[in-house]
Parts: structure tokens; C-alpha cells; sequence
């Protein structure tokens, strides 16, 4: 079962999926989730608060989709074993797996889309951190959220560390590949926009590109994209 504040954040995408933020009221959001107008402000203090949550909410919540993406094991390109205690890391395939994912997540959601690229669109809460000296928030994950959302490089370089140091390299250089998708999609003869499977089909050429970095990466003592 859900937390009240779980419940206040699931109520505030949904309202967000209908509403510009401007017109996302805050009793509206305690009716939606069944909780006390009271508990949402403990929960984020203001509007401002519930903000900064919820972007800090989409960046951890892509972060976790990261992690169990990278955790899965899967055939590598090259035919060396991913797995054991001497595995080098994720393979190129499945790092290709983590930026075709991205793209699907970026383009179903918004918050996400912005914390990517940094565009953030007029209907959307682009919350700033807390103001120097204000009082800390009572609840711990507020705290955490008032600090303000990441940058895009921030979360980019996070989402990569994630994939360990020796893999790093090639995992931040799928994820850019993937927010270049993100923000300029391919456009098909056809003439309409593709939709974010159409990554689908350039999942072989990047894997090769990918790669190629990881093999430089592994024989270069400086062990960085070049």
C-alpha cells in the first residue's frame, strides 16, 4: 500500500497529465489521494515543496530504472561473458538497451524529458532549490528534494556510475546518444515525427559505436571517452 506521500505524488502526475502546473490546486491533490490537506503540507511544506518532490521523484525513479536495467544479465555483442567475478561490466548491447529505454521513458514523461535536457515547457513545475537559511523540512526525503533537481550533466554522470567505473565511459555515452534522440527525433520520409520506438531500428549501429569506446576505454590508461 502506498505512503500518503507516494499517494500526494501519483495524484500530482496525474493532475500534471491534465493541467498546466498553474492550475494544479493543492486540495484537489489531497481528494485525490484520500489524505488530509494538513498531511500534505506536513509531507512538502508548499506547492514549491511538492515541486521540487516530484522532479526529484522522476530522477530517482529513472535512476532505479537504470539500475535494474544494468542488472540484467544478457548476451553480450562480443561473444565475452558478462557475468563472473572478472566481468568487465554491462555489454554494449545492453547499454544500448538503457538509451533505448530512455527515450521511451523521456517521451511518456515530461519531468523527465526537462531533467534530460533541460528544456522545460511553460506547463511544467521547474522548481528552484530551497532558499538559503530557510528552516529544514521535517521530513527526511524533503529535505533531500529541497536541495533542488539535477542538472542534466548531474543526472546523465549519475545515471553512468551506475554502471561502474570501468563501464562508465560507454554507459554516459549511450545516455547522450539517447538525449540527442530525445531531443531531436528522427524524422521518417514520411514526414511525421517518429515515435520513441523508432530508436529501435539504430540499436545495432550504436552497440557497434558503443563498442568500439568500450574497447578503447579497456586498453587506454587514462580509461575515458576519447
Amino acid at each position: 500500500m502506498p505512503t500518503a506521500r507516494e499517494a500526494l505524488l501519483d495524484a500530482a502526475l496525474a493532475a500534471l497529465a491534465r493541467h498546466p502546473w498553474s492550475a494544479v490546486r493543492m486540495a484537489d491533490l489531497a481528494v485525490a489521494a484520500r489524505v488530509s490537506r494538513q498531511t500534505l503540507y506536513n509531507e512538502f511544506g508548499s506547492k514549491e515543496g511538492l515541486a521540487r518532490a516530484l522532479v526529484r521523484h522522476e530522477a530517482d525513479a529513472y535512476l532505479d530504472g537504470v539500475r535494474r536495467l544494468l542488472a540484467v544479465p544478457g548476451p553480450p555483442a562480443s561473444g565475452r561473458p558478462d557475468q563472473g567475478p572478472d566481468a568487465p561490466g554491462p555489454s554494449a548491447r545492453t547499454l544500448a538497451a538503457v538509451a533505448e529505454w530512455t527515450v521511451a521513458r523521456a517521451g511518456d514523461r515530461p519531468i523527465l524529458r526537462a531533467l534530460l535536457t533541460g528544456a522545460w515547457t511553460e506547463g511544467l513545475p521547474r522548481p528552484r532549490p530551497a532558499r538559503p537559511g530557510a528552516r529544514p523540512a521535517p521530513v527526511p526525503a524533503q529535505r533531500r528534494a529541497d536541495a533542488g533537481p539535477p542538472a542534466p550533466g548531474e543526472l546523465l554522470a549519475t545515471a553512468a556510475l551506475c554502471a561502474g567505473e570501468r563501464r562508465a565511459a560507454g554507459c554516459e555515452l549511450a545516455l547522450r546518444l539517447a538525449v540527442s534522440h530525445v531531443v531531436a527525433p528522427a524524422l521518417p520520409p514520411e514526414g511525421q515525427w517518429a515515435e520513441p520506438d523508432s530508436w529501435r531500428p539504430m540499436t545495432p549501429a550504436m552497440t557497434s559505436v558503443i563498442e568500439t569506446i568500450l574497447s578503447v576505454e579497456t586498453t587506454s590508461p587514462r580509461k575515458t571517452m576519447p
